[in-house]
């Protein structure tokens, strides 16, 4: 005997529930934190040798400031990343991509509940009296006059999808998973913003050092062109002299105007950054003397880092989504049952309208089963799956680049003390060379060419020194924004997504 609809109108609601308990699919679990006790292959040492008078010392386990960058101490550093919070477009996209992801999930939760929906329509017509005959009413046809009457109807609808077997569920699991992805891409932006203006600082800071040694080695080069030019008009030197310390001079000029050019392409790169126009960006120029290395440094523990990376925290979003999507793809290819009742009155004329006699309902169940769809659904599925292995294979990836990027920067900033101790070092003995070497040539105890050599050994170990000093603080930057950057200590989602009841 085929089900009729009485029997399902019959069937117990409680258990339609009691299987919409159960939804189809992956339940998701976040996944482990990793094992490892430490991020690179020997144990951290507790501090960095002293170079330039600092040492830097490893906390382990320290939280981190969700305000990394003051540690530098530069006031100039913190006014500006201060702006770019407060101005920078990439951010506002971000915050506005978690509202629209956080008003998707309210709108299908929507489908938890039934739909309901009213009408009311008035209408005014006249019928012929050649319908009224079609319609077997020839006598009254012949005799009636048709005059126009109104007709009136007003109604209720009410329709509910059972989700059985969480098809519904797991599409909002779906959807709130894209909104935590966006939560964490919001706090990724925060982080990376942060961090590529600490490091244009940085860089900015370096280039102005670098003109600096340029400019004051230019100065000295055509210090010594012009006492060798006197030297060649009294005849006590060789034209050969003053030709090569041309070519030297003009040598270290050229190396000036990539150097400007660099530092005026960071200059463009921070207005950017704080949402201003070249031309309007009017900051204090970064200094190395402006921006203190941080002599204490936290260092998170292995097992804490899964859950301070926004990346991370990302991509496992994005794994709970595939995992969540897995269902939605599993429920469309199950029976969907489908509840809806309407209730209203049609009446000639409003006085009349809600009167028992003139009441009109319907109870309607249907249930549907996907039979033939040519392997769509079955495709789908397999497609879902499918996803869900490939987000966790990225996930994996993600957790690997993150604990190299700690590794990276731990052992740079080990590594770069003891370069600067080195550049320091070179610079001072070349420094030392270059003037015994000077006064040696103007003696006669060595040929001029040794002056060159000297001039360009000095000139090297100059801008080495710079160099490492300023790749000492931009390592430490990416340390902190390797660690995660302490997004968890201070409140990035705006006032307008709090406004409204979304975020908690």
């Amino acid at each position: 005997m085929k089900p009729t609809g009485f029997h399902f109108r019959v069937f117990p609601t409680a258990a339609l529930l009691a299987l919409s308990g159960c939804a189809v699919g992956i339940n998701f679990q976040a996944p482990t934190a990793p094992e490892a006790v430490q991020y690179t292959p020997a144990p951290l040492p507790p501090a960095t040798v002293k170079a330039a008078g600092i040492v830097q010392h490893f906390n382990t386990g320290a939280d981190i400031s969700g305000q990394w960058w003051t540690l530098f101490h530069a006031p100039e550093l913190n006014s500006l990343i201060d702006t770019a919070l407060k101005h920078n477009p990439t951010l506002e996209a971000s915050q506005q991509t978690l509202i629209e992801a956080e008003e998707n999930v309210r709108a299908e939760e929507g489908s938890f509940v039934p739909s309901l929906s009213g009408s009311f329509q008035a209408e005014r017509e006249r019928i012929s009296s050649a319908e009224l005959a079609g319609q077997g009413q020839g006598a009254l046809a012949s005799s009636a006059v048709i005059s126009p009457f109104s007709l009136y109807n007003a109604s209720l609808s009410v329709s509910y999808t059972l989700d059985v077997f969480g098809g519904v569920r797991r599409q909002v699991e779906s959807l709130q998973a894209q909104a935590d992805y966006q939560r964490y891409e919001l706090e990724a932006a925060y982080l990376t913003l942060t961090a590529n203006i600490v490091t244009a600082a940085v860089t900015e800071a370096s280039l102005n050092a670098q003109v600096d040694a340029t400019n004051q080695i230019i100065a000295t080069e055509q210090k010594q062109l012009d006492i060798l030019t006197n030297q060649v008009s009294l005849g006590g030197a060789p034209m050969a002299n003053v030709l090569s310390e041309q070519a030297t001079l003009s040598s270290t000029q050229a190396t000036l105007p990539p150097l400007e050019a660099q530092l005026a392409a960071e200059r463009n790169q921070l207005a950017d950054y704080v949402g201003a126009f070249p031309s309007d960006f009017h900051e204090a120029d970064f200094t190395l003397a402006s921006l203190s290395l941080p002599p204490e440094v936290p260092v998170s523990l292995p097992s804490a880092l899964v859950a301070q990376r926004p990346d991370i925290q990302a991509a496992a979003a994005q794994l709970h989504e595939a995992a969540a999507n897995v269902g939605v793809a599993t429920a469309n290819m199950l029976p969907q049952i489908t509840l809806s009742a309407d209730v209203g009155h049609d009446a000639l004329s409003m006085a009349t309208m809600f009167t028992p006699q003139n009441l009109l309902w319907s109870l309607v169940a249907g249930i549907t089963q996907p039979i033939f769809e040519g392997g769509t659904l079955d495709a789908k599925r397999k497609a879902a799956v499918a996803a869900f292995r490939a987000a966790g294979a990225q996930y994996q990836s993600t957790v690997l680049a993150a604990f190299q990027n700690v590794a990276d920067a731990l052992q740079a900033l080990q590594f770069d003390a003891a370069t600067l101790n080195a550049a320091q070092a070179a610079e001072a003995a070349a420094a030392k060379s270059l003037a015994v070497t000077q006064d040696q040539v103007q003696l006669g105890g060595q040929p001029f060419t040794a002056e060159l050599t000297a001039q360009t050994n000095y000139q090297n170990a100059l801008i080495a020194e710079v160099k490492a000093q300023a790749t000492r603080l931009a390592d430490t930057a990416a340390l902190f924004q390797a660690l995660g950057g302490g997004w968890w200590n201070r409140q990035d989602v705006s006032d307008a997504a709090k406004c409204c009841g979304i975020i908690p």
